[in-house]
């Protein structure tokens, strides 16, 4: 049997870690540096989540509290991150990117 689970960066060097023991619902920890600094108790309903309500839930949380919360609606998206390698790497590939 394996265990799956889902990781999170956060700001202020956290990270969130949803579903590692194994347990049906749906929940997290939210650690520093190998410290539990906060955690997402278990989201009622959430044993019989889809993927979609999965990703939904987690994008939903406000990990800014010890004990998070959920959101009512997600937070709109941010800008998309820039595409690393700079010249050199368009060069090695084409310069296919924009």
């Amino acid at each position: 049997m394996g265990q799956f689970g889902v990781r999170v960066s956060l700001s202020g060097r956290r990270e969130a870690v949803w579903d590692t023991d194994g347990t049906a619902g749906l929940e997290a920890q939210v650690m520093r540096d190998g410290m539990l600094v906060g955690f997402v108790p278990v989201i009622e309903g959430s044993a019989d989540f889809d993927e979609e309500q999965v990703i939904d839930a987690i994008v939903r949380t406000d990990y800014d509290q010890p004990v998070a919360r959920q959101h009512s609606v997600a937070p709109p998206p941010a800008p998309s991150l820039p595409r690393e390698g700079g010249v050199f790497r368009r060069f090695l590939d084409g310069f296919r990117y924009r």
